[in-house]
């Protein structure tokens, strides 16, 4: 697959998805009986398998020294036939473009939230978003009233991800988790991140087991991203529900479970309802720099307004002074980068991707949809 630099490094960052979400607790979820049946009416046909389109290449996994070491792992920990992971070992193909899309972006070249902006917030996404929201409305009301997360909110995330559920992505998944987890690029992290993606290969397969899958049929990202959120296999088993009560999860062609899986997510990873005011207000920074070791704090709402006032920063609205809030900086290449601050509930998008370019494209793509409803 052919992607040019730059629009290559911006995907990069947002097909990350999920990266680091393995550690927080599921939330529980039983969905309305009122609302069950109406969903079922709702539910659209089942989309087939997007077909792959990457030719894998044939390297015998199984012959790997690492990649049998953690077959006997894996099945001793699942108590699985050894024998049936050599055969499911042999069908896996190795993925170049899987390698190259993974790579990180080229240093030094400057970030652009403009230029990245442009990319999500734009008249396909709006119109896709609109046409979502109006044909899934009663299940965003119901993911908004039980678990806080206002509409908008899930339905930038969703059109940030797949327009929609369009663009899933068309690798086999297995294909892909297993060609990171032993053959990821030269990377200061290598060594994690090939530890991250063995874990995901585990998750896939035990997902495709309980729920009688074959595993091949799984189709998703160049990085095993899966369905219309996007969610990685760890995150399926881990935070996706049931939303529309049919009794099984669909990622794929289920709006409802989408729906209701990133809102359970986003409240595993620190969403809160009780939070007043906006998610974030446009601020200015006075010119004696003291505000700059606010900067890169980690994903996390630490100060309060009066600390970031007494730093030089500044905002036209007045926020909530009881809230924590985040000093975040959008760089914009060669022009001004601009300043926000950001509350507890802009750092729980983070961890859906770790990127504050992502974070606030959600925002922008809700904002959006919601105004124009």
């Amino acid at each position: 697959m052919s992607i040019k630099p730059l629009i290559t490094a911006l995907l990069l960052g947002l097909s990350a998805t999920m990266l680091g979400n393995a550690c927080a607790a599921p939330v529980q979820h039983q969905p309305a009986k009122a609302s069950k049946a109406a969903a079922h009416k709702k539910k659209p046909a089942k989309k087939k398998a997007p077909a792959v389109d990457y030719e894998g290449e044939f390297v015998n996994f199984g012959d790997w020294k690492e990649v049998s070491s953690f077959l006997d792992e894996v099945a001793a920990r699942n108590h699985w036939d050894r024998a049936e992971l050599n055969t499911l070992m042999a069908q896996v193909r190795f993925v170049d473009s899987a390698v190259q899309l993974i790579k990180p972006a080229p240093p030094g070249k400057p970030k652009n939230w403009q230029a990245y902006s442009k990319l999500f917030i734009e008249p396909v996404r709006i119109n896709a978003g609109l046409k979502f929201w109006a044909e899934n409305s009663a299940a965003l009301e119901r993911a908004e009233s039980l678990y806080g997360v206002p509409a908008e909110v899930i339905v930038g995330i969703i059109g940030v991800e797949t327009v929609y559920g369009r663009n899933t992505g068309r690798f086999r998944v297995l294909d892909a988790l297993t060609t990171l987890a032993f053959a990821y690029p030269e990377a200061p992290a290598r060594t994690e991140r090939m530890a991250f993606f063995r874990r995901e290969l585990e998750a896939a397969l035990q997902f495709a087991r309980k729920n009688n899958l074959d595993p091949f049929s799984l189709r998703g990202s160049f990085a095993g991203a899966i369905g219309m959120p996007q969610f990685m296999p760890n995150s399926v088993i881990k935070f996706a529900v049931d939303f529309d009560g049919d009794g099984q999860i669909d990622l794929l062609n289920s709006p409802s479970d989408a729906i209701g899986s990133v809102a359970a997510f986003l409240v595993a990873h620190g969403w809160q309802r009780e939070l007043n005011g906006a998610i974030v207000y446009p601020a200015s920074v006075a010119p004696h720099l003291q505000w700059e070791r606010m900067l890169n704090q980690g994903l996390v709402a630490s100060y309060s307004w009066n600390e970031l006032k007494a730093a030089g920063v500044s905002t036209d609205t007045m926020p909530p002074e009881v809230t924590k809030y985040g000093l975040v900086d959008l760089q914009n290449g060669a022009e001004p980068t601009e300043y926000w601050l950001a509350n507890g509930n802009f750092f729980a998008i983070t961890q859906y991707n770790r990127s504050y370019f992502y974070a606030m494209s959600v925002l922008e793509l809700g904002r959006a949809i919601k105004q124009l409803r």
